[in-house]
């Protein structure tokens, strides 16, 4: 019988010392609990945010040296279009109709013919002369290329070569549309050294 006693309250002793575990485990708050996982999600959280902002940081960047490079090529087409004076003369607009063609149906020498046309065709005299510096002498002589006026130039042995001033590009040099360019009409720069006459059309 004493035997039984002891036994039963050791047994009540540890019923109750279970209890008191799992009121203890039940009663502590979630905020004792070990935080390591949360601090890994928050770790990834902030290493995925910092990726992501570096990301947007290089796409950022590469947008901005793509939108500066674009500014700066409209900048530099702007200045050249001011620079290079570029106009509506109805000499110019005449001479660009025929590019790519030969208007004058002569297959050597018709470049002083295609001026001539031209000229007579936007209402102003010619020269008359199938002769490239027969423009040397025509017109209004003036100092430097403008939009609109004839350029005389020489080809070495070959002779001389002219037509109108179409532009100036961003060099100096004269922007030209003639004819027997490659025995068509064509527009192109020229070497503002070669032009030894400009002459402004009479009416």
């Amino acid at each position: 019988m004493v035997q039984f006693n002891a036994f039963y309250r050791a047994l009540r002793i540890s019923a109750l010392a279970m209890c008191s575990v799992l009121i203890f485990a039940i009663a502590t708050p979630a905020s004792a609990k070990p935080k390591h996982r949360g601090h890994h999600a928050h770790s990834h959280s902030y290493k995925h945010h910092a990726a992501g902002h570096r990301h947007h940081g290089r796409r950022h960047m590469r947008i901005s040296r793509r939108e500066a490079t674009l500014q700066s090529a409209d900048s530099a087409a702007e200045s050249f279009s001011n620079n290079s004076s570029f106009g509506s003369s109805n000499v110019v607009a005449e001479a660009r109709r025929y590019i790519g063609g030969n208007p004058t149906g002569r297959g050597r020498l018709w470049c002083a013919r295609f001026m001539n046309m031209v000229l007579q065709r936007s209402g102003h005299q010619g020269t008359g002369s199938d002769m490239a510096r027969s423009f040397s002498s025509y017109g209004q002589r003036i100092s430097g290329p403008q939009v609109g006026a004839i350029a005389v130039m020489s080809r070495g042995r070959r002779g001389g070569h002219v037509g109108v001033v179409s532009g100036i590009d961003a060099s100096g040099n004269p922007i030209i549309v003639s004819g027997n360019h490659g025995n068509r009409v064509a527009e192109s720069v020229y070497s503002r050294g070669r032009i030894y006459a400009y002459v402004m059309p009479t009416s």
